[in-house]
């Protein structure tokens, strides 16, 4: 037998236990289960990128409404005088 195909006769023999053991329906579940956890996982890997995407991007746009803000303050001085 050869070696790269023991993973493949693990799963099949895993399945087939799963489904005497617990029969198709729950073993369809825990399939269905296991796609679910793995859309969320990658759902909350995709929301941490947003998040530092987003905080670059507040961050960039708070040092510009600062820097207009001081900018006004100055003019507003200047004309003051």
């Amino acid at each position: 037998m050869s070696e790269h195909l023991y993973g493949l006769y693990f799963t099949i023999f895993l399945v087939v236990v799963m489904v005497a053991y617990a029969g198709v329906d729950e073993t369809l579940r825990v399939f269905y289960y296991i796609g679910l956890q793995i859309r969320y996982k990658w759902i909350m890997i995709m929301m941490a990128f947003m998040r530092f995407r987003l905080k670059r991007q507040l961050d960039k746009m708070e040092r510009q409404y600062k820097k207009d803000l001081e900018k006004i303050n100055d003019e507003r001085k200047q004309e003051l005088f």
